[in-house]
């Protein structure tokens, strides 16, 4: 039940935050399963715990023919399609979502373990520092 009104608030946070250009859509929502945050001088890889994965959902969102990174304070993001990929990258410089594209998931996941066991990366910068998680796809 925690779950499920975390999500509904999340969904409505993402709606309600748009200014009035346009009706947003969600395009990908995903759950992280692996972070990983690293600086130059250390690296700490960790499960995240279900009870915290939905607090941390990756949401895109589209509004306007525009792309926003909607749980990251809705930066607009660029979307580029390249093979079984698609990315959105921040404007701002400021990370990027990479995620397969579900009809080519089986194309991807003959790469590596890693296409076969996620469906999506997440990378936020944070000055120097970085934040990485690695999830499925909702």
């Amino acid at each position: 039940m925690k779950r499920l009104l975390l999500t509904v608030f999340l969904m409505l946070a993402v709606i309600f935050s748009f200014p009035s250009f346009g009706q947003a859509r969600t395009v990908f929502t995903g759950v992280p399963n692996v972070k990983i945050s690293e600086g130059g001088s250390e690296r700490l890889v960790e499960a995240v715990p279900r009870s915290q994965a939905a607090n941390l959902q990756c949401v895109i969102s589209e509004s306007g023919g525009k792309y926003y990174w909607a749980t990251r304070g809705n930066k607009e993001l660029s979307r580029n399609v390249g093979g079984a990929f698609i990315t959105y990258i921040a404007v701002d410089g400021s990370g990027y979502v990479r995620i397969i594209d579900p009809q080519r998931k089986s194309i991807a996941s003959s790469m590596s373990e890693t296409e076969a066991k996620f469906d999506y990366v997440e990378h936020a910068l944070l000055g120097l520092r970085s934040v990485t998680y690695y999830g499925n796809a909702n």
